[in-house]
């Protein structure tokens, strides 16, 4: 500090002496006396700076002891309070320690107790185990058993008694289970019955046609019935011409041919030409207008079910079971039936009304074409559906309603159990007429199995069968071998009253055209 000062004051001096000997230097030459004045301002002058120099060197000396004051208080002020607070903490570790140290003699005394209870323990286990030992060996004695012999028995009557305990439980949940069950299915049941109502069946084997007058009979006869037996030949249906005024029967198992013979006549009459040529003409006519009608009878039933999107030839399927009788039940009544009951039990259970209805509707659709295709007619149906493409839900359900498949979703059992419904109310069907129709169908599949058979038809109740042969095939002694095999097979296979006739019809046609 002192260095500083003394170079300020030899700085000054020079300062001083410059300005001064300008002065002098400016007046031509100095005397002794204006140096030693000279030398004596500059004296002062120096004096007076190092004057203000310690001056103002004590007052920065004073501030900065001053600020290290300062400094050094505050420094001490947080020694004081981090002493504090390490003391307070050393005071509470103590205080820790102390209780550390009484919860250590605590334990070991617990420790000491403990022992001395476990030894006490184990006395009395042993004690115990010893007893029960001889204990064991006492009632084995007196048992005259031991005791793995005893476990064994004991573990025995447990198991019998939880197996039957186990039993009884199942039982009732079980009884519990059939009886909801039942309690909802007849509530499903009971739901769809009253919800749609059908009418009984009626036996129909034959359709009257009402005559314009009495001589149409021998008109239709034709001179030594070669009109009659061409009708007969050409539709497969017995004309019965009896008593009863302007009227005559229709006679035929077959549905369609029943239809179709109905159809001949009646044209036959409003034309009035009544000869062979002409019955094969418009017997032939018929068959195109039954399958016309047959193709709108299942549109109706599409409409009448409110379904959309079946396949035309599906549709056409459908309309022939028209002219189907299952058990004397119109089949395809009973699929409008089946459909209307299914929807219904589809909509208690929560399942989809609309599938339900046409899977009902489509279930016997086999039973159209299953004179022509071998099989069940519930497999027949599924092939059908899934060729004209059905959903596999609705084939499943169609193949699985009399189990040809296992039914494995909710749809095919609504179907099966829709059919039994519709199938098993009063009325639905007749035995009677079942037996009596599939007995003259089996007649018919008997006689057109053997080759070179064309069609046949049974006629007179089942008591005549009349079969037509391929002319170019089957020649005239074939054809006496060919009735004689077909007796011998009926005698074999069928069991009838009476006798059965056997007709086999070859014919040769010579046609030529004059021009």
């Amino acid at each position: 500090m002192e260095i500083v000062i003394f170079a300020i004051v030899g700085l000054v001096g020079l300062a001083v002496g410059a300005v001064i000997g300008r002065s002098l230097g400016r007046r031509g030459g100095p005397s002794e006396v204006d140096l030693e004045k000279a030398r004596a301002e500059s004296e002062a002058s120096v004096a007076r700076v190092r004057k203000e120099i310690e001056i103002k060197g004590r007052e920065e000396a004073v501030a900065v002891t001053a600020e290290a004051e300062r400094e050094a208080h505050k420094v001490r002020q947080e020694l004081g309070k981090r002493e504090e607070r390490v003391h307070k903490k050393e005071e509470t570790l103590d205080g820790k320690n102390d209780q550390l140290t009484k919860k250590d003699a605590q334990l070991g005394k617990r420790e000491k107790d403990l022992g001395r209870r476990e030894k006490k323990v184990q006395k009395a286990e042993d004690d115990l185990d010893a007893a029960l030992s001889e204990s064991r060996l006492k009632i084995e004695r007196l048992a005259g058993v031991t005791q793995d012999e005893a476990r064994a028995i004991l573990v025995a009557e447990v198991k019998e008694d939880a197996r039957k305990q186990s039993i009884d439980e199942i039982r009732a949940v079980e009884s519990e289970a059939r009886k909801i069950a039942d309690e909802r299915a007849r509530m499903v049941v009971a739901a769809a019955i009253q919800r749609y109502a059908s009418e009984h069946v009626v036996e129909r084997t034959v359709s009257a046609v009402t005559l314009p007058s009495e001589d149409m009979k021998g008109r239709i006869i034709g001179r030594e019935g070669r009109n009659i037996r061409a009708y007969e030949q050409a539709t497969g249906c017995d004309l019965v011409i009896d008593d009863t005024p302007e009227i005559v029967i229709v006679s035929c198992f077959n549905p369609v041919r029943r239809e179709i013979g109905r159809l001949t006549l009646e044209r036959l009459l409003l034309d009035g030409r009544i000869h062979p040529a002409r019955i094969e003409e418009l017997t032939a006519k018929a068959k195109q207008e039954v399958e016309q009608q047959a193709r709108q009878h299942g549109e109706r039933a599409t409409v009448e079910l409110e379904l959309s999107g079946i396949h035309p030839e599906l549709i056409k399927q459908l309309g022939r079971l028209q002219y189907r009788t299952s058990f004397g039940h119109n089949v395809l009544q009973h699929s409008i039936e089946v459909g209307h009951l299914a929807g219904l039990i589809a909509g208690e259970l929560g399942q989809s009304p609309k599938e339900a209805r046409r899977a009902g509707l489509l279930h016997d659709i086999g039973k159209a074409v299953d004179h022509e295709v071998e099989g069940p007619h519930a497999l027949v149906g599924a092939q059908l559906c899934k060729k004209y493409g059905e959903s596999k839900g609705i084939v499943h359900a169609v193949a699985a309603h009399h189990e040809a498949e296992v039914p494995n979703s909710i749809l095919a059992n609504i179907i099966a159990a829709a059919n039994a419904l519709s199938a098993g109310r009063p009325g639905a069907r007749r035995e009677q007429l079942a037996a009596y129709v599939k007995r003259l169908e089996d007649l018919e599949k008997m006689a057109a199995a053997f080759p070179g058979v064309e069609r046949c038809h049974a006629i007179q109740s089942g008591r005549e069968i009349r079969v037509m042969v391929e002319n170019a095939r089957i020649s005239d002694t074939d054809a006496e071998l060919l009735a004689r095999d077909i007796a011998r097979k009926i005698e074999e296979e069928m069991t009838y009253a009476g006798e059965i006739r056997v007709t086999v019809i070859r014919e040769t046609r010579a046609i030529e055209y004059a021009r």
